[in-house]
């Protein structure tokens, strides 16, 4: 028993986070280019620039990838690459990086998953309304069949979205994220509708521009878990991680509102019955729009919280223990999330299931004899693929993981003050190092985890 054989071992990034060459290409200006440049938006006003120059190194990290013996890299191509406005004239050149980067990855034996989206609105877009303009639906279903005409059949993969609660909620509800423009929960939850109603149309468009392919989509949220295995404390953690957080801080932050509208076709009753007085208009087909059928389900799941029955029908969260394990960038190390929260999100949406990321932050540096020990990264990430393992042995239908990240990279916000990946890059230099933890994950993948 174990993971299934042809079980997708695999690892991430996002356009913005690695490729660099910004103004390269005939890219267009993004919303995360802009936002970059206001002071104090990001640590030490890092910018995006450069990143790990994926853009024109792109053969030498694919050979990387092929040396850790990967089976497949999920990638996000940037909107304004293809389409610098976000609309009207098409880019060439950038269909072209996109289309060497797959035949690179084919040629290598290693699986593309396209995300079409991780974050990089094109300012154009942003300009006319962005996520509040109606419009965007149908540019965001035409970048799709642009994208999908020109790579052909060597994509077999595709995820519309990643993560909206971040680039909805931290975009719009907090601030702290690009365009930083926060917006009132009216046109927050507006701005959610015509996020699911574009994956929706784009489904649609993929469904008839390229019918070999299959499709997902790609939010996140925390993964709860019981504090104890009775009954009670499992139907307790049930019910937290598919909650409707009512804190007008993070009301976004949740996983129902943004997959039960695509699995299901209508919104959760209990978000409904909380923004009854603040509801988004809706065609009279949306929800048949949003609910065109995907192939897969994926979730972001990185951490997670304990949870215990309160005695009257609900949950308490449990307070972490002083001194919890945390990862560098101050995340809770919760490996039981893998187990439960592919659990749950089976149980609910009952379709195949990948970790689309996950992974951890840590202090990591080139030592003294050249090479980058990361045992923390080791020790979190059997930790989690143990659990994921039980998970799957138990019969959720769990057909691939993500590691978050290929290599370090851009991490938003935080500049380049936290180092994800399972390889090392010198940011001043751009040369490549494997971690420990890189070499650690190519024998996970050879023995298809049996021995973690």
């Amino acid at each position: 028993m174990g993971f299934k054989d042809g079980f997708v071992w695999g690892a991430a990034t996002a356009s913005y986070q690695v490729e660099g060459a910004v103004t390269e290409g005939g890219r267009g200006l993004t919303v995360w280019d802009e936002f970059a440049r206001i002071p104090g938006k990001t640590f030490s006003g890092h910018t995006g620039d450069v990143a790990a120059d994926h853009y024109h190194r792109y053969v030498e990290d694919v050979a990387l990838m092929k040396a850790l013996g990967l089976k497949a890299y999920r990638f996000s191509v940037a909107w304004s690459r293809i389409l610098p406005q976000g609309y009207g004239e098409v880019n060439e050149e950038g269909l072209r990086f996109y289309k060497n980067l797959v035949d690179e990855l084919v040629k290598n034996g290693i699986e593309p998953y396209v995300t079409l989206f991780h974050w990089d609105l094109p300012y154009g877009l942003y300009r006319i309304g962005g996520w509040q303009n109606p419009a965007i639906t149908d540019y965001f279903a035409e970048y799709a069949r642009i994208v999908a005409e020109y790579l052909g059949d060597k994509v077999k993969h595709y995820i519309t979205f990643n993560e909206p609660q971040c680039f909805i909620g931290l975009g719009h509800v907090t601030g702290e994220h690009a365009p930083g423009n926060i917006m009132s929960r009216r046109a927050v939850l507006e701005m959610a509708h015509h996020v699911l109603l574009a994956h929706g149309k784009a489904t649609k468009v993929l469904r008839k521009v390229a019918p070999h392919v299959k499709i997902g989509y790609a939010p996140t949220c925390s993964a709860h878990y019981p504090y104890t295995q009775e009954p009670e404390d499992v139907e307790a953690a049930r019910k937290a991680t598919f909650d409707i957080c009512p804190d007008p801080d993070n009301f976004m932050w949740n996983i129902p509102w943004w997959s039960d509208p695509v699995l299901f076709g209508k919104y959760p009753e209990e978000g409904v019955r909380l923004y009854r007085d603040i509801m988004p208009e809706m065609g009279a087909k949306d929800l048949e729009v949003i609910s065109e059928p995907i192939d897969f389900y994926c979730q972001n799941i990185y951490n997670g919280s304990a949870v215990r029955a309160d005695g009257n029908g609900g949950y308490r969260y449990v307070p972490r223990e002083p001194g919890y394990a945390r990862t560098s960038i101050g995340w809770p190390v919760t490996p039981e999330s893998l187990y439960w929260g592919p659990r749950f999100l089976y149980e609910r949406y009952q379709k195949p299931f990948y970790i689309s990321e996950n992974g951890m932050a840590a202090h990591d540096s080139i030592s003294l004899d050249g090479k980058v020990h990361d045992p923390n990264r080791i020790d979190f990430l059997q930790r989690y693929l143990r659990c994921l393992k039980k998970t799957a042995e138990e019969g959720t239908p769990v057909e691939g993981y993500f590691l978050w990240s290929l290599m370090d990279n851009y991490e938003w916000s935080k500049g380049y003050s936290e180092r994800f990946g399972i390889i090392h890059v010198d940011y001043k230099t751009q040369v490549r190092t494997i971690k420990d933890s890189g070499y650690w994950y190519r024998d996970v993948i050879a023995d298809n985890g049996d021995h973690l």
